[in-house]
């Protein structure tokens, strides 16, 4: 582990230099290339710096110990028990900053919501769950744009489709694709009953051009009237697009622009990205199978988490989180699921490592 970082000091302290070299200032692709690199290594080699920075404070302090002077001596026996724990600490924190990255985690994302079983009211559910993720990116400074829609009679969303922007956006949103169940009284309830109803969740990686190359043979482009709720039309040009990508029979289509241009954009974003999931998923599949502790496996049939509003309470099943503070959870407040996740991801990972190396 420590000859690694070693390297990845060594290589870290080059492409700082190569920062500095007019030729490369001048090749704005090499520049961005480079600062990325040093960029994505300045993390693990401040705290292998820091490490290494407490290691020499405890051999010193150890040495002191051998000194005459009883104050000095009792200096050196407080700075040794501030420091072996925080040593040991920096060193939990290195294990986990040399995990295998995921590739996507610096991606955009594409997040789809649709109603499950319970009808009118997994459509409201639909809306408020988007609701909660559109504070959630406002707390993190991310651009929500909506690319499809399709609104229920009762005035809720029988599915959203949208674009999430911003910087790591994947990291946070990629244990949040399931089923999520909701419990509570319906508002058309006369009984006062509580239901179940549940969504679905998918969040996607944006995949860019060079992610997954589409041809256009394989693509079959249909225009339609944009409809509303109830059917109606919303205006009678042939603005709305539908795009089958025939090899694999997968269907996406959005109608939420006037033009068809930007609507066939918005259509393309969504069916890369869905293609980019497939393509992910078939080259983790041998992957997912050593690490079958994973926090969720994506699956959207996976139940992941249920909203009990009667009792105020949030529980996460894959950890066994339960939170009684479901109103403010549905205000965005998502942060603490979103570590406890990571961090049960990152010791499963940690775990599986282990025991590989044994």
């Amino acid at each position: 582990m420590f000859d690694r970082l070693e390297q990845m000091e060594i290589r870290y302290v080059e492409l700082g230099e190569q920062l500095a070299l007019p030729e490369i200032q001048q090749d704005r692709e090499a520049y961005q290339k480079t600062a990325k690199m040093h960029r994505d290594l300045e993390g693990t080699v401040e705290k292998y710096r820091e490490y290494k920075q407490a290691k020499q404070g405890l051999e010193d302090a150890r040495l002191m110990m051998a000194e005459s002077d009883a104050e000095l001596r009792a200096m050196a026996a407080e700075e040794i028990a501030a420091l072996e724990p925080r040593v040991v600490e920096i060193e939990a924190e290195l294990k986990i900053l040399l995990l295998p990255k995921d590739p996507n985690d610096e991606k955009n994302v594409i997040l789809e919501i649709r109603a499950g079983t319970g009808g009118d009211e997994a459509s409201l559910f639909v809306a408020e769950v988007y609701r909660m993720y559109l504070r959630f990116a406002e707390q993190h400074r991310w651009k929500v744009e909506i690319l499809s829609s399709s609104e229920s009679a009762v005035g809720g969303l029988k599915e959203v489709i949208a674009l999430i922007e911003g910087d790591r956006v994947y990291s946070q949103m990629k244990y949040e694709s399931g089923v999520h169940r909701v419990q509570r009284v319906p508002a058309t309830e006369t009984q006062g009953r509580v239901h179940t109803s549940a969504i679905t969740v998918a969040v996607l990686p944006e995949a860019e051009e060079v992610d997954i190359k589409i041809e256009a043979k394989d693509l079959r482009i249909d225009t339609f009237c944009s409809s509303g709720p109830g059917g109606q039309s919303v205006n009678t040009t042939y603005s709305a697009i539908r795009i089958t990508h025939l090899p694999t029979n997968t269907v996406v289509s959005c109608q939420d622009e006037k033009s068809q241009i930007k609507n066939r954009e918005k259509a393309m974003r969504v069916l890369r990205s869905r293609l980019y999931e497939v393509e992910m998923e078939r080259q983790h599949e041998a992957l997912a199978k050593e690490r079958k502790q994973q926090v969720g496996t994506g699956d959207r049939s996976e139940k992941i988490r249920t909203y009990n509003f009667p009792q105020n309470r949030l529980t996460d099943h894959r950890i066994g989180l339960t939170l009684h503070q479901l109103d403010l959870i549905m205000e965005g407040r998502l942060q603490a699921i979103v570590d406890a996740l990571i961090a049960h991801d990152q010791a499963e990972q940690l775990k599986a490592d282990t025991a590989h190396a044994a």
